[in-house]
């Protein structure tokens, strides 16, 4: 069976190493953004069981693959390392060594009293840059609780944003792991950030990233009015606290999404809607009157939506410059022409699997693009490579740390 190796040529990130000790999604997330960028990662997974993320299904491939797993784990090189016995934590360190970056999500103190926490590392690589990612961070009273996605949705106020409008009802939360996957991307900011620190004075330093820190930074807009009133926010459903109407709307065999963001737009909706009477009522010339009166207004415009299907409005009022949109499903999105116009959707060759289809980088870069270069990975599929190529151990060495069970 080939093994499928990264290629780290190319990327704004080809010259750092990052060895990434996280497993799940905020961590392993964070490293792919960065191997996307041509950074070489070397994902240090339990030996015999790996992320938790690859037993997480249905679905799985016909050979036993997680589709979970896939999500954040491309362009990365797997390890085996049993990091609780002293020949794996030696392994380590001799990775530690060479690497610029090192990312762990384990629970606070763990790293610690297992020998590979940032004091310990730093003393054999001064210019480390390492990252911990954990739900509530290292300091407060909540520093060694675990921290699971929709956990800290509820506690972090998102969750009381979601859901049907008014007091009633069962708050939502996000379809996706809004917290861990923000949680990834702003890891890989703050290492970003730390690297071109360590470049200007050749000091590497400490980041600390916490999913409860993150959700509430996720709150922007909703927690500044709330300082600004001193009133809690409440929830709108699809609609908008701040903009009328901003909201699905039901046509007449689906729904849309309408967005209105100033006054000219709600102008164009009335003229394509044929209701230019509201345009000139004075309860709705002024977005501050719309929201004023919405539970006026709304009714009168879901109304009309109704009388036509989804396409002819979406026709009639992007004509207009009216700023709308389908309600997709997943599949709809993902075939969708602007999708493929933006190489979102890509295809690689898995060396199990075959040809598996994957959501592409986002960010599009001029002179150093970012790429998928190689799938996720099998369980240890370059444990023999790494440690021979990288770390330079001989055969040797390798068999008996096998022997052992270290590798």
């Amino acid at each position: 069976m080939p093994i499928t190796t990264p290629s780290h040529q190319s990327g704004a990130l080809s010259d750092i190493t990052v060895l990434d000790l996280s497993r799940v999604l905020a961590g392993p997330y964070a490293t792919m953004m960065l191997g996307d960028m041509g950074a070489r990662v070397i994902k240090v997974e339990q030996p015999g069981r790996g992320d938790d993320t690859r037993r997480w299904g249905p679905p799985f491939t016909a050979n036993g693959e997680s589709a979970y797993f896939f999500c954040a784990n491309r362009n990365k090189e797997s390890v085996t390392l049993n990091l609780k016995d002293e020949a794996g934590r030696a392994v380590l360190y001799d990775l530690a060594r060479k690497a610029d970056v090192v990312i762990e999500n384990f629970r606070v103190g763990a790293a610690q009293r297992m020998g590979f926490d940032y004091t310990s590392l730093r003393e054999i690589n001064p210019n480390i840059v390492y990252c911990s990612i954990s739900g509530f961070g290292q300091t407060g009273p909540d520093r060694e609780r675990a921290g699971y996605d929709t956990a800290i949705q509820a506690m972090g106020g998102l969750m009381s944003l979601n859901g049907p409008a008014g007091p009633e009802g069962t708050p939502y939360k996000v379809g996706v792991a809004v917290v861990d996957l923000t949680t990834g991307m702003q890891a890989a900011f703050a290492i970003l950030a730390a690297l071109h620190h360590r470049q200007r004075t050749g000091e590497g330093q400490y980041i600390d990233i916490a999913l409860f820190d993150v959700q509430l930074s996720w709150l922007a807009n909703v927690a500044t009015s709330y300082f600004v009133s001193g009133q809690p926010p409440r929830r709108y459903g699809n609609g908008h606290a701040s903009i009328v109407p901003y909201q699905t709307m039901p046509t007449a065999d689906g729904w849309l999404m309408l967005a209105v963001g100033n006054d000219g737009q709600f102008a164009a909706l009335c003229q394509v809607m044929d209701l230019s009477v509201l345009a000139e009522d004075s309860r709705f010339i002024r977005n501050q009157d719309r929201v004023q009166h919405r539970e006026t207004l709304i009714p009168l415009l879901e109304e009309r939506f109704r009388t036509r299907a989804t396409v002819a409005w979406l026709e009639a009022l992007g004509a207009a410059g009216v700023p709308c949109s389908a309600v997709n499903d997943v599949p709809t999105a993902l075939a969708h022409p602007q999708t493929q116009a933006r190489e979102m959707v890509q295809t690689v060759t898995h060396p199990e699997t075959g040809p598996i289809t994957l959501i592409g980088p986002a960010p599009k870069l001029s002179r150093t693009p970012a790429s998928i270069q190689s799938p996720p990975p099998l369980l240890g599929e370059h444990t023999d490579a790494v440690l021979g190529e990288f770390l330079g151990y001989d055969e040797e060495q390798i068999r008996a740390l096998r022997k052992r069970g270290v590798v």
